[in-house]
Protein backbone atom coordinates (compact mmCIF):
# COMPACT_ATOMS: atom_id res chain seq x y z
CA UNK A 1 0.00 0.00 0.00
CA UNK A 2 1.04 3.76 -0.76
CA UNK A 3 0.47 6.68 1.37
CA UNK A 4 -0.16 10.38 0.42
CA UNK A 5 -0.48 13.28 1.98
CA UNK A 6 -2.25 16.37 1.20
CA UNK A 7 -0.51 19.19 1.99
CA UNK A 8 -2.24 22.10 -0.32
CA UNK A 9 -4.33 24.93 0.00
CA UNK A 10 -3.78 28.68 0.93
CA UNK A 11 -4.40 28.35 4.74
CA UNK A 12 -6.83 31.34 4.70
CA UNK A 13 -8.12 30.49 8.29
CA UNK A 14 -4.64 30.64 9.45
CA UNK A 15 -3.88 34.05 7.99
CA UNK A 16 -1.51 35.94 8.99
CA UNK A 17 0.70 33.35 10.05
CA UNK A 18 0.41 31.90 6.61
CA UNK A 19 1.31 34.92 4.95
CA UNK A 20 4.72 34.19 4.26
CA UNK A 21 4.24 30.11 4.64
CA UNK A 22 2.38 27.36 3.85
CA UNK A 23 -0.53 26.16 7.15
CA UNK A 24 1.62 22.70 7.10
CA UNK A 25 5.01 23.93 7.79
CA UNK A 26 3.52 25.83 11.19
CA UNK A 27 5.09 24.09 14.37
CA UNK A 28 2.60 22.01 16.47
CA UNK A 29 4.22 22.21 19.96
CA UNK A 30 8.05 20.66 18.88
CA UNK A 31 7.86 19.54 15.18
CA UNK A 32 6.01 21.11 11.73
CA UNK A 33 2.66 19.99 11.09
CA UNK A 34 3.75 18.29 8.39
CA UNK A 35 5.92 15.63 10.29
CA UNK A 36 2.89 14.20 11.54
CA UNK A 37 0.95 12.60 9.14
CA UNK A 38 4.29 11.41 7.61
CA UNK A 39 4.73 9.71 10.72
CA UNK A 40 1.04 8.55 10.78
CA UNK A 41 1.69 6.42 7.56
CA UNK A 42 4.94 4.96 8.79
CA UNK A 43 3.93 4.28 11.88
CA UNK A 44 1.50 2.33 9.96
CA UNK A 45 3.86 0.41 7.96
CA UNK A 46 3.77 2.14 4.91
CA UNK A 47 7.18 3.56 3.39
CA UNK A 48 6.24 4.67 0.07
CA UNK A 49 5.09 7.83 0.01
CA UNK A 50 3.93 11.34 -1.74
CA UNK A 51 3.36 14.76 -1.10
CA UNK A 52 0.83 16.40 -2.77
CA UNK A 53 1.37 20.47 -1.86
CA UNK A 54 1.11 23.72 -3.81
CA UNK A 55 1.23 27.36 -3.37
CA UNK A 56 4.28 29.89 -3.39
CA UNK A 57 6.24 28.17 -0.40
CA UNK A 58 5.88 24.60 -2.01
CA UNK A 59 10.06 24.58 -2.17
CA UNK A 60 10.10 25.13 1.77
CA UNK A 61 8.95 21.07 1.85
CA UNK A 62 11.70 19.77 0.09
CA UNK A 63 14.36 21.70 2.04
CA UNK A 64 12.51 20.18 5.21
CA UNK A 65 11.97 16.96 4.32
CA UNK A 66 14.56 15.94 1.83
CA UNK A 67 14.22 12.77 0.98
CA UNK A 68 12.60 11.33 4.47
CA UNK A 69 15.25 10.19 6.18
CA UNK A 70 14.41 11.49 9.48
CA UNK A 71 11.47 9.04 8.82
CA UNK A 72 13.44 6.03 8.39
CA UNK A 73 12.33 6.44 5.03
CA UNK A 74 14.60 6.03 1.93
CA UNK A 75 12.30 8.59 -0.62
CA UNK A 76 9.33 10.65 -0.59
CA UNK A 77 7.68 11.49 -3.57
CA UNK A 78 5.96 15.08 -4.45
CA UNK A 79 3.92 16.76 -6.54
CA UNK A 80 2.18 20.12 -6.99
CA UNK A 81 -1.39 21.29 -7.31
CA UNK A 82 -2.02 24.41 -8.99
CA UNK A 83 -4.90 26.79 -7.23
CA UNK A 84 -7.66 25.19 -4.89
CA UNK A 85 -9.24 22.62 -6.32
CA UNK A 86 -10.25 20.64 -3.40
CA UNK A 87 -9.11 17.32 -1.56
CA UNK A 88 -10.44 14.79 -4.64
CA UNK A 89 -8.68 17.38 -6.99
CA UNK A 90 -5.04 16.93 -5.03
CA UNK A 91 -5.27 13.30 -4.63
CA UNK A 92 -6.06 13.03 -8.35
CA UNK A 93 -2.60 14.22 -8.80
CA UNK A 94 -1.52 10.86 -7.34
CA UNK A 95 -2.76 8.56 -9.77
CA UNK A 96 0.42 7.98 -11.74
CA UNK A 97 2.07 7.70 -8.30
CA UNK A 98 -0.59 4.68 -7.01
CA UNK A 99 -0.13 2.60 -10.21
CA UNK A 100 -3.28 0.71 -9.30
CA UNK A 101 -2.22 0.22 -5.68
CA UNK A 102 -4.43 0.45 -2.63
CA UNK A 103 -3.56 4.19 -1.07
CA UNK A 104 -3.73 5.60 1.97
CA UNK A 105 -4.64 9.02 2.52
CA UNK A 106 -3.61 11.75 5.12
CA UNK A 107 -4.92 15.40 5.51
CA UNK A 108 -1.37 17.63 5.84
CA UNK A 109 -3.29 19.07 9.33
CA UNK A 110 -5.38 16.40 11.10
CA UNK A 111 -3.15 14.64 13.79
CA UNK A 112 -3.58 11.74 15.81
CA UNK A 113 -2.48 10.24 19.85
CA UNK A 114 -2.84 6.42 18.45
CA UNK A 115 -1.57 4.22 15.78
CA UNK A 116 -3.90 3.14 12.12
CA UNK A 117 -1.92 -0.20 11.54
CA UNK A 118 -4.61 -2.50 12.67
CA UNK A 119 -7.09 -0.91 9.82
CA UNK A 120 -4.32 -0.14 7.34
CA UNK A 121 -3.78 -3.88 7.45
CA UNK A 122 -7.94 -4.71 7.63
CA UNK A 123 -7.61 -2.69 4.36
CA UNK A 124 -4.93 -4.84 2.97
CA UNK A 125 -7.13 -7.58 3.12
CA UNK A 126 -9.80 -6.26 2.25
CA UNK A 127 -10.70 -6.83 -1.73
CA UNK A 128 -12.29 -3.73 -2.77
CA UNK A 129 -13.48 -0.14 -1.71
CA UNK A 130 -12.69 2.31 0.67
CA UNK A 131 -12.32 2.18 4.47
CA UNK A 132 -12.45 5.26 7.00
CA UNK A 133 -11.85 6.73 10.53
CA UNK A 134 -14.77 7.93 12.37
CA UNK A 135 -14.39 9.57 15.76
CA UNK A 136 -16.27 10.83 17.97
CA UNK A 137 -16.79 14.70 18.70
CA UNK A 138 -19.39 17.57 20.26
CA UNK A 139 -18.75 19.98 16.73
CA UNK A 140 -19.27 17.28 14.28
CA UNK A 141 -21.05 20.38 12.64
CA UNK A 142 -17.57 21.13 11.56
CA UNK A 143 -17.24 17.82 9.76
CA UNK A 144 -17.97 15.30 7.47
CA UNK A 145 -20.27 13.39 9.19
CA UNK A 146 -21.40 9.49 8.98
CA UNK A 147 -24.84 8.54 9.32
CA UNK A 148 -24.61 4.76 10.65
CA UNK A 149 -27.39 2.18 10.68
CA UNK A 150 -26.62 -0.58 12.42
CA UNK A 151 -22.91 -1.54 11.23
CA UNK A 152 -23.03 0.34 7.92
CA UNK A 153 -22.49 4.05 6.36
CA UNK A 154 -25.55 4.96 4.83
CA UNK A 155 -24.57 8.28 3.84
CA UNK A 156 -22.52 11.24 4.49
CA UNK A 157 -23.24 14.96 4.81
CA UNK A 158 -20.53 17.53 4.86
CA UNK A 159 -20.97 20.25 7.41
CA UNK A 160 -24.21 19.67 8.27
CA UNK A 161 -26.28 22.48 10.35
CA UNK A 162 -28.65 19.35 11.90
CA UNK A 163 -25.84 16.08 12.23
CA UNK A 164 -27.59 13.11 12.15
CA UNK A 165 -24.68 11.57 14.33
CA UNK A 166 -21.61 12.87 16.46
CA UNK A 167 -19.50 10.74 14.60
CA UNK A 168 -17.01 13.10 12.26
CA UNK A 169 -14.90 11.33 9.27
CA UNK A 170 -11.60 12.38 9.82
CA UNK A 171 -9.00 13.08 7.53
CA UNK A 172 -7.77 9.50 6.88
CA UNK A 173 -8.81 7.47 3.91
CA UNK A 174 -8.15 4.24 2.34
CA UNK A 175 -9.21 3.57 -1.13
CA UNK A 176 -8.55 1.12 -3.91
CA UNK A 177 -7.61 1.43 -7.27
CA UNK A 178 -11.55 2.58 -9.03
CA UNK A 179 -11.15 6.01 -6.36
CA UNK A 180 -9.28 7.75 -9.16
CA UNK A 181 -12.41 6.92 -11.91
CA UNK A 182 -14.67 8.03 -8.76
CA UNK A 183 -12.27 11.75 -8.94
CA UNK A 184 -12.87 12.02 -12.98
CA UNK A 185 -16.87 11.56 -12.53
CA UNK A 186 -17.60 13.87 -9.65
CA UNK A 187 -19.37 17.24 -10.49
CA UNK A 188 -17.41 20.50 -8.44
CA UNK A 189 -19.59 21.65 -5.72
CA UNK A 190 -21.41 25.07 -5.28
CA UNK A 191 -17.63 26.11 -3.28
CA UNK A 192 -15.91 25.19 -6.81
CA UNK A 193 -14.06 22.14 -5.48
CA UNK A 194 -14.12 18.42 -5.82
CA UNK A 195 -15.29 16.61 -2.69
CA UNK A 196 -13.82 13.69 -0.79
CA UNK A 197 -17.20 13.57 1.22
CA UNK A 198 -18.94 12.96 -2.94
CA UNK A 199 -16.15 10.25 -3.37
CA UNK A 200 -16.67 8.63 -0.11
CA UNK A 201 -20.31 8.82 -0.76
CA UNK A 202 -19.93 7.05 -4.47
CA UNK A 203 -18.53 4.09 -2.54
CA UNK A 204 -21.22 3.84 -0.29
CA UNK A 205 -23.17 3.44 -3.11
CA UNK A 206 -21.71 0.69 -4.16
CA UNK A 207 -21.56 -1.11 -0.92
CA UNK A 208 -17.98 -0.90 -0.51
CA UNK A 209 -17.07 1.35 2.31
CA UNK A 210 -16.47 0.03 6.07
CA UNK A 211 -15.00 2.27 8.99
CA UNK A 212 -13.17 1.56 12.45
CA UNK A 213 -13.55 4.11 15.19
CA UNK A 214 -10.49 5.73 15.87
CA UNK A 215 -8.79 5.41 19.39
CA UNK A 216 -7.19 8.36 21.35
CA UNK A 217 -7.69 11.88 20.56
CA UNK A 218 -7.64 13.43 17.00
CA UNK A 219 -7.79 17.43 15.86
CA UNK A 220 -7.25 19.28 12.66
CA UNK A 221 -5.43 21.90 12.95
CA UNK A 222 -6.77 24.25 9.98
CA UNK A 223 -8.18 27.45 12.63
CA UNK A 224 -6.64 29.47 15.39
CA UNK A 225 -8.84 27.29 17.66
CA UNK A 226 -7.66 23.56 16.32
CA UNK A 227 -3.81 24.75 15.97
CA UNK A 228 -3.49 25.70 19.65
CA UNK A 229 -5.89 22.56 20.85
CA UNK A 230 -3.43 19.79 18.56
CA UNK A 231 -0.05 22.04 20.06
CA UNK A 232 -1.80 21.17 23.90
CA UNK A 233 -2.89 17.34 23.05
CA UNK A 234 0.30 17.30 21.90
CA UNK A 235 2.08 18.90 24.99
CA UNK A 236 0.03 16.93 27.19
CA UNK A 237 1.01 13.54 25.49
CA UNK A 238 4.60 14.18 25.52
CA UNK A 239 4.42 14.96 28.96
CA UNK A 240 2.65 11.75 29.86
CA UNK A 241 4.85 9.94 28.11
CA UNK A 242 7.72 10.99 29.78
CA UNK A 243 6.51 10.83 33.21
CA UNK A 244 5.32 7.09 32.44
CA UNK A 245 9.20 6.39 31.37
CA UNK A 246 10.47 8.34 34.45
CA UNK A 247 7.88 5.86 36.60
CA UNK A 248 8.93 3.18 34.97
CA UNK A 249 13.01 3.87 35.50
CA UNK A 250 11.69 4.12 39.02
CA UNK A 251 10.72 0.34 39.46
CA UNK A 252 13.13 -1.56 41.92
CA UNK A 253 14.41 -3.99 40.40
CA UNK A 254 13.83 -7.79 41.03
Amino acid sequence: MKGIVLAGGTGSRLFPLTKITNKHLLPIYDKPMIYYPIQTLVDAGIQDIMLVTGGKNSGDFLRLLANGKSFGLKHIDYTYQEGEGGIADALALAEHFADGQKICVVLGDNLIEGNVRKAVDDFRNQTRGAKILLKEVEDAERFGVAELVGNCIVNIEEKPRNPKSNYAVTGIYMYDETVFAKIRSLVPSKRGELEITDVNNAYIREGAMTFSFLEGWWTDAGTFESLLRAANLVAHTRRQQVQDLERQLAQPVH
